[in-house]
């Protein structure tokens, strides 16, 4: 999975960075691009893709994605039908479906613009490293569309609050990245020249953790946004059962006798 026509992806160590590749259209998506991030992002969930543990995103250029392009994406559409509109549609849902469902944490290296789509793949990153100056903008209805759009009337209010939430959708203005850190939509503001940098160190440290502890607490962290409280008990009842009698636990308990530091799988 090293070769992909509409992005890069290099590994190393275990840490994928995706680099969207456009930067002469601020890294704009396209219908190839959206199906390409549709197979790479459940490719991750496979067996195949569990060498990754863990993914950054980020652009090359000035912008991080400017999201859908207009020329590409827009007008073929507005000459369709709504058939193969409501196709594109939930295709674009199923890159954040397969995001949110991925194993592995996925940090955003957000080193520009991340406007429309490439604001909502910021948000549905695990973690978000925002360089100076760069823009979230959640655009949508200042085209006239719904800012309801992959996912982000769902995901937003769960990271920035309602009003936070009402006031970046429905208005649609930019959020800057100070903005962002108080907001708590950004981890980590830092200067343009170093958040590759930055977001490669948060994911080197995620990478050569524990991978059977991160992963269930990501998987915990997205489950039970939907549950109830005693549904919410039940679930890490169980998860913690298994992860006390995992392999990297007794891992864990065996260096602290030791003395030394633990050697995860």
């Amino acid at each position: 999975m090293s070769a992909w026509k509409h992005f890069d992806l290099a590994t190393d160590r275990g840490v994928a960075t995706l680099t969207f590749d456009r930067p002469d259209r601020l890294n704009a998506l396209t219908f190839d691009v959206y199906a390409d991030l549709v197979k790479l992002t459940a490719w991750l969930a496979t067996p195949e893709g569990s060498d990754v543990r863990v993914l950054v995103l980020t652009g090359r250029g000035r912008g991080f994605c400017s999201g859908g392009d207009i020329e590409g994406i827009m007008g073929p559409l507005l000459e369709g039908d709504l058939e193969s509109t409501l196709a594109f549609t939930r295709m674009t849902c199923e890159v954040i479906r397969n995001m949110k469902r991925a194993p592995q944490p996925i940090v955003a290296a957000v080193n520009g613009t991340a406007a429309g789509a490439g604001a909502v793949m910021a948000l549905a990153s695990d973690i978000r490293i925002v360089a100076q100056g760069a823009k979230l903008h959640f655009l949508f209805t200042k085209v006239g569309l719904t800012g309801a759009d992959m996912g982000a009337a769902w995901m937003l209010p769960r990271v920035i609050g309602e009003g936070r939430a009402m006031e970046a959708l429905l208005l649609g203005d930019a959020i800057t990245s100070e903005q962002a850190l108080a907001w708590g939509l950004a981890n980590r503001v830092v200067e343009k020249e170093r958040v590759l940098e930055e977001a490669h160190a948060w994911a080197r440290r995620l990478a050569d953790g524990p991978q059977e502890a991160l992963r269930m607490t990501k998987r915990a962290l997205v489950a039970e946004s939907s549950m109830s409280l005693d549904a919410a008990l039940d679930f890490e009842a169980n998860a913690q059962a298994a992860l006390l009698r995992s392999a990297d636990h007794r891992e864990f308990f065996e260096a602290h006798h030791a003395n030394r530091p633990p050697r995860w799988r």
